[in-house]
């Protein structure tokens, strides 16, 4: 696959999406943690998860910003924009499924829920590999389709969640709370997943 150089342009859009990536692999972290602890450490750690989302609306708007100044990007300018704005929903929607836990007044995280959480932290590995290597992206490929193996199983895991959720005399409240995280869980799937279609797209477009 061809590098991104023509002639000079504004590097520092790598570096910024490299930090986007490695802080939502943080909020990732945290909310693992966060859906295997005690009740009464919930609190802290939505806390740990809500600073990470201010970080990257931070980082967005310094890329919004940088677009308005830079005269040559790396790559298009709308791709750009889509981009920082997907990686930073993932941040949103884990920010999200954190204040739900603690609105819901969950005492404990399902199973489910916590395997939610390890192919969110599992996906986030892999954009950060993908963005850290978009610069040169020989042998991006298999990191792609590692991500759209992981949404399929996020896909999986959410059908086999609600299905139990259904199962003999479901409770009306358990229902509509865990209806809610589940979809919030896998948004967050979906939208990693989004973010490497967009990687994607940029890759083919500027081969």
């Amino acid at each position: 696959m061809a590098r991104f150089s023509l002639i000079p342009k504004e590097e520092q859009y790598f570096a910024l999406f490299r930090e986007m990536t490695s802080h939502i692999y943080d909020a990732a972290t945290a909310l693992c943690e966060m859906l295997a602890a005690k009740q009464e450490d919930f609190p802290a750690h939505l806390k740990k998860i809500k600073d990470i989302e201010h970080t990257c609306d931070e980082l967005t708007h310094s890329i919004s910003k940088k677009l308005n100044t830079s005269f040559i990007t790396p790559f298009d300018r709308e791709d750009i924009y889509m981009l920082s704005g997907a990686l930073d929903d993932i941040v949103d929607l884990i920010d999200d499924v954190a204040r739900a836990v603690v609105m819901y007044n969950v005492r404990e995280a399902t199973d489910y829920a916590r395997q939610f959480g390890d192919v969110l932290q599992r996906m986030a590995v892999q954009l950060h590999e993908v963005v850290s290597t978009l610069e040169r992206p020989a042998g991006i490929a298999p990191r792609l389709v590692e991500i759209h193996r992981l949404e399929n199983e996020g896909d999986d895991l959410y059908h086999e969640a609600i299905g139990e959720l259904f199962q003999g005399t479901p409770d009306p409240l358990r229902v509509i709370r865990w209806k809610d995280l589940y979809d919030k869980l896998e948004g967050a799937v979906d939208r990693c997943e989004q973010a490497a279609n967009i990687i994607e797209s940029v890759i083919i477009k500027h081969v």
